[in-house]
């Protein structure tokens, strides 16, 4: 059976996929640079290290925690973020975060770690130029 349109399907599929991936990850990118341009620093620590189940990627997930400078709470406060494969639980890490919204703009900033505007940066223009990509292969493939 054949649809009318169903090869578009896909690259229009792939076109919202990157595209959102690159929006998501552009977000993530302006508070990381939100982050690091305030003035708060704290230590952390990784908390948890969570593998694809059943082993069937090698993508791991990180988490960190930290508690925030001056805050009469004390709370703590986690969050996932960008790491090199030699972190694991328990790794002392220095967090990057704006004192106004600590829980969502918190980055792993420091020695011994990648810069993060640099891995976010790579990952939104990844993103971008696979969207772009697909959508000119779509438009050739219609005109």
């Amino acid at each position: 059976m054949d649809v009318p349109g169903g090869e578009y399907v896909f690259f229009v599929g792939m076109i919202l996929l990157f595209g959102w991936l690159a929006a998501h990850y552009g977000r993530r990118l302006a508070a990381v640079v939100r982050a690091l341009r305030a003035d708060g620093r704290a230590p952390g620590v990784c908390v948890r290290v969570e593998t694809e189940p059943y082993h069937r990627s090698d993508a791991r997930r990180y988490f960190f925690a930290f508690r925030p400078a001056g805050d009469p709470d004390g709370a703590q406060i986690e969050f996932e973020d960008l790491a090199t494969r030699s972190t694991r639980v328990g790794t002392r890490v220095t967090v990057a975060y704006d004192p106004a919204a600590p829980g969502r703009t918190a980055t792993v900033a420091g020695p011994g770690n990648r810069s993060p505007v640099a891995q976010y940066a790579l990952l939104v223009t990844g993103c971008a130029l696979a969207a772009a990509c697909f959508t000119a292969v779509f438009l050739l493939t219609v005109w």
